[in-house]
């Protein structure tokens, strides 16, 4: 029995290491309880470069902040964004999870919601996809699509603005 946990945890731990290189991020931390007594702590990092969790820790204001080259680009459409962090927006709808957002069920498929959607309280806005699970994240309110601020296969991180519904 031991042997058989041993190499389930094994198993997940490895699954944690290829989520963190997938998503190029630097570091995860996962607490498993089993039972009364007994669980399994797991931090897995790895050391390198950190420009690309950074980017992930906040999607909007990051391209507006971090390359200045983009942003002169669109200085109108990009003005209002950068005063206000889509976070804070009471109707931001963030991740639950740490995964990569898909914005359709399947390739080629159409797309869950778009800009301008009339969305009902438990609608499927998009899937974060989490250790090859297929999470599909429910729409919190009745509402409509003002704001996506996420594109479609990028990496995400727990409690990121996905989109604004109001």
């Amino acid at each position: 029995m031991t042997e058989k946990t041993h190499d389930a945890d094994v198993a997940f731990i490895q699954a944690l290491a290829e989520l963190l290189r997938e998503n190029d991020l630097t570091e995860l931390e996962v607490k498993r309880e089993y039972g009364k007594d007994d669980q399994l702590n797991v931090r897995v990092s790895r050391k390198g470069e950190a420009p690309a969790p950074i980017s992930y820790a906040a999607p909007a204001p990051a391209p507006a902040a971090a390359p200045a080259p983009a942003a002169p680009a669109a200085p109108a459409a990009a003005a209002p964004a950068a005063s206000e962090d889509p976070a804070d927006h009471p109707g931001a709808v963030t991740s639950p999870m740490v995964g990569t957002i898909y914005m359709q069920a399947e390739p080629g498929a159409p797309a869950f919601v778009k800009v301008g959607d009339q969305v009902s309280e438990g609608d499927t806005l998009l899937i974060v996809e989490a250790m090859k699970t297929m999470n599909h994240i429910p729409a919190p309110r009745a509402g409509t699509v003002k704001r996506i601020l996420v594109e479609d296969k990028a990496a995400v991180e727990y409690g990121a603005p996905l989109m604004i519904i109001e």
